[in-house]
């Protein structure tokens, strides 16, 4: 079967197309801004404008028309409302006027199953991007969260001390630029609570103390990363204790980042465990991991309605059955 994805759920829009072991075309595109953060009509209309290109730049890239396609899937939740609705009016009118079948996907649980299309058996998953934190791991019939931010995500984190330090959005790479020029740590708030993590402390004092005027910038960028990723790699570790699991996958945007993989490779292999980065343009927000857990789910016996269709802001990881194998 071939299915194509839709992704929209903040401020990339990527149209991916999949068989059940191969990616034929994975294209997106990003809404970036000088200053400031992402503002949801904006994102919509980003992803409005750009929809009907990147949906043909993605079938002829996998060499094949509509009328191969078997599946459409769309990120139903969570994530920004009108970037949402935008995506599952496409997938919609796809459905419909191709009279193909549809299911919509939960983004979380997509950015943990791509993996398995490499072999990945049963992870605990370390899903960090802009919007979520989490650690994931399938259990009883669901993906459970084992832990997760109770404020931010890392990614926010990272990117709202990046505009605070004026070098733009996306933050994530120019903070980790900064960081290998780090040769001082400052101490900053370690927030692990159970097994959930808080990412506003050390937000605060880190732009406290620049604003200070005290600190090197780069000392600062290389102390807010290591603080934030132990804590990261702390609750992994603590999941994988828990689950008894034998691997751990890394997705998510922030997983372009090589200090948190060097961080999780070292415990995964003092643990013996495998650990395992997809490559960067599936552990982005991307369309072929949508089309993928689409398929999954199609294949496993889900069925969706257009009724069943409508968008989901505030979409629980844990809320979704796992019927496929």
């Amino acid at each position: 079967m071939i299915a194509l994805g839709i992704e929209g759920t903040a401020h990339t829009l990527g149209v991916g197309v999949v068989t059940e072991d191969r990616v034929l075309a994975n294209v997106f595109h990003t809404l970036t801004t000088d200053r400031g953060g992402i503002h949801p009509k904006e994102a919509a209309e980003h992803h409005a404008r750009l929809m009907r290109p990147l949906l043909k730049k993605a079938l002829e890239t996998s060499g094949i028309g509509m009328k191969d396609v078997d599946l459409i899937a769309f990120s139903q939740g969570p994530g920004l409302g009108p970037a949402l609705r935008v995506v599952a009016t496409a997938a919609r009118a796809l459905s419909i006027k191709y009279r193909k079948p549809i299911v919509g996907v939960n983004h979380c649980i997509a950015h943990v199953e791509i993996t398995k299309m490499f072999g990945v058996r049963d992870p605990v998953g370390l899903y960090v991007s802009g919007g979520n934190t989490q650690v994931l791991a399938l259990e009883g019939g669901r993906y459970r969260v084992f832990g997760e931010t109770l404020d931010i995500g890392i990614g926010n984190a990272i990117d709202t001390f990046a505009r605070e330090l004026g070098i733009g959005f996306p933050g994530g790479p120019r903070i980790e630029k900064l960081a290998r020029e780090g040769k001082k740590y400052i101490e900053l708030p370690y927030a692990v609570k159970g097994m959930d993590l808080s990412f506003s402390g050390i937000l605060t004092e880190a732009v406290r103390k620049y604003r200070s005027g005290r600190y090197r910038v780069e000392d600062l960028a290389y102390s807010f990363q290591e603080t934030a990723f132990a804590a990261l790699v702390e609750v992994t570790e603590r999941a994988l204790a828990h689950t008894g699991k034998d691997e751990v996958v890394l997705v998510g945007g922030v997983a372009a980042n090589n200090r948190l993989r060097e961080m999780l490779s070292i415990m995964a292999e003092d643990r013996g465990v495998d650990f395992f980065v997809p490559p960067y343009d599936l552990c982005r927000d991307n369309g072929a991991m949508i089309a993928y857990t689409g398929l999954r789910m199609y294949l496993g016996g889900v069925r969706f309605r257009i009724e069943d269709t409508r968008v989901r802001q505030k979409f629980r990881t844990d809320e979704v059955e796992v019927t496929w194998g």
